[in-house]
């Protein structure tokens, strides 16, 4: 017991420091992916809901190719694809080599491209869930498209979507995992090193799995009390 708290510690022989910065390197790739994905999300959304039959089209397509191709696929193409895009775009130029990408860079945008396909859905899905007497409401008052959605779809298809952004990003931190393959050292590959290193395998594979329900959790509680404030004023249903 005493050794595992050794290793786990932030003395000279423990991984306490680089598990810590691994974590903030998960949250890091993790948040941007899901910002990257929440931008996708609204236009693929609005592109479905309110765009021209090309947009449409090209939207549902994303949404089917990202929702049904493996996360790690996409990863991989962003990764070594784009580095194969890259190198022969650099040769063409004729710039010295070698040529390589961002594995964070990658991670993120792979995640995010995968995350949006699916925050797409929940947005549609909140949108529809506004009542339609209220959006012709507004309509009737004068508002513009832009005042209509800012001051009445916007706020009323959050409280809808509040929850199903929280699995996403949930879903974001999980995948983040998979950005291992790239050689960026996250919690997944620095937790490998570690065991690796030292021979514990379940020692750092469980401290692992406890440095993401720790993320997860609070991310959670974070989401639960952003959902609370969007429902005050709201009816409470009886039951």
């Amino acid at each position: 017991m005493q050794s595992d708290l050794v290793l786990l510690g932030f003395g000279p022989d423990g991984w306490g420091m680089a598990l810590l910065r691994a974590g903030l390197l998960t949250v890091a790739v993790s948040a941007c992916a899901f910002g990257c994905g929440l931008l996708l999300g609204i236009l693929a959304a609005w592109a479905r809901i309110g765009g021209s039959w090309p947009l449409r089209k090209l939207a549902e397509v994303y949404v089917i190719i990202l929702r049904g191709v493996p996360d790690i696929l996409v990863i991989y193409l962003f990764y070594f694809g784009g580095r194969q895009l890259v190198s022969g775009i650099g040769e063409m130029l004729g710039l010295p080599g070698p040529f390589e990408i961002s594995g964070f860079l990658a991670g993120v945008l792979a995640i995010g491209l995968i995350s949006g396909a699916y925050q797409a859905e929940v947005l549609r899905g909140a949108y529809h869930a506004v009542p339609k007497g209220t959006i012709e409401a507004g309509r009737v008052v004068g508002m513009s498209r832009l005042t209509l959605f800012w001051r009445v779809i916007a706020p009323q298809a959050m409280v809808t979507a509040i929850p199903g952004l929280g699995n996403q990003w949930q879903s974001a931190i999980k995948e983040s995992a998979l950005v291992s393959v790239t050689g960026l050292v996250e919690v997944m590959r620095q937790v490998s090193v570690a065991a690796g290193s030292t021979q514990e395998d379940f020692l750092f594979y469980a401290a692992g799995a406890v440095i993401y329900l720790i993320i997860t959790t609070i991310s959670g509680l974070l989401f639960s009390l952003a959902e609370r404030r969007s429902l005050r004023g709201q009816p409470v249903e009886a039951h």
